[in-house]
């Protein structure tokens, strides 16, 4: 297996977490390479929001437009389509198998920027994917205001969902939770979303009807069918820390990297940033701030500089 001379900063994952902190890394003068497997969670969403200046911007454009800016900058490089597939410790820092399906090169750095993202399984409902990214999404602060108003839908199997159904409100006066045959929602959660207008159905979901990615309505099983404009998704998310090899990070209940206000994990000289660290998923402009600042306090730290603020 080759070996590379090191680098100062590995960045795995090219998300808006991972480019951010290159990007600002890079105008440091430090050594970055990213790795990217390019394979975003937000890869079915059309548009993104809530981004100041490019509200509305489709998130492989703002990847697009992010690796173009870094190509001005001759000490970040940047490999797509690579994952690493072991991360050890060494003397100095850390040493990195990366190859595209495999580990075919050693890579050293002195430091690591876990920006990984997170692994996101959607519940088993026919033909949801046919809609999401479209007119059914994950995020209410990012696509809520393009379906405020509609009958919408929220599909969800995960202890949170009375939780999620609350915030959803705001947008609408008709929202309907489907619990898709789980105990998702207790029955005094129930009473309490029925008190605030908000019904619960907790039979399978058979169908999602509709044409072209716009949902209109939602069967269930026993032949009921629902009238929707669109709605929210409830996924499981999955850090994925696999990689990391003879050695392991503190992570939260839900699996998301612990980390202090600076994005410093317990293992010195490995950060993080973005989705993977807690509190999880976040909108695209928070991970890119949170890359950003993540950046700034890798370099401190590598000159001794204190980042108590």
């Amino acid at each position: 297996m080759a070996e590379t001379a090191p680098y100062d900063v590995l960045i795995i994952g090219g998300g808006p977490a991972g480019l951010s902190a290159a990007l600002n890394l890079g105008r440091s003068l430090v050594r970055v390479l990213v790795v990217d497997a390019d394979r975003p969670r937000n890869a079915a969403t059309l548009n993104s929001h809530g981004f100041l200046t490019r509200d509305g911007v489709p998130p492989h454009e703002l990847r697009k437009l992010a690796r173009a800016e870094l190509a001005a900058y001759p000490n970040v490089e940047i490999r797509s389509r690579v994952r690493v597939a072991s991360l050890t410790q060494t003397d100095d820092g850390f040493a990195a198998g990366i190859g595209r399906t495999a580990a075919t090169e050693t890579v050293r750095t002195r430091a690591v920027l876990l920006a990984t993202g997170l692994r996101e399984t959607l519940p088993e409902v026919p033909n949801l994917r046919g809609f999401y990214g479209m007119s059914l999404f994950s995020c209410a602060a990012c696509d809520a205001w393009e379906l405020r108003g509609r009958r919408l839908a929220l599909i969800g199997e995960s202890a949170d969902l009375a939780d999620r159904a609350r915030l959803i409100a705001r947008w609408t006066e008709s929202l309907t939770v489907f619990t898709n045959g789980s105990d998702a929602v207790t029955t005094t959660e129930e009473a309490e979303l029925a008190a605030a207008g908000i019904a619960v159905l907790r039979h399978p979901i058979t169908e999602l009807v509709g044409e072209r990615g716009r949902l209109e309505a939602i069967r269930l099983d026993g032949g009921q069918v629902i009238r929707v404009g669109g709605g929210f998704v409830r996924p499981a998310w999955e850090t994925d820390l696999s990689f990391l090899d003879g050695f392991t990070a503190a992570v939260d209940g839900h699996g998301h990297l612990v980390t202090d206000r600076s994005g410093r994990t317990d293992v010195p000289g490995l950060y993080a940033a973005g989705d993977a660290a807690a509190p999880g998923p976040q909108q695209l402009i928070v991970a890119a701030g949170a890359g950003a600042r993540v950046a700034a306090v890798i370099v401190h730290d590598a000159v001794g500089v204190a980042t108590a603020h």
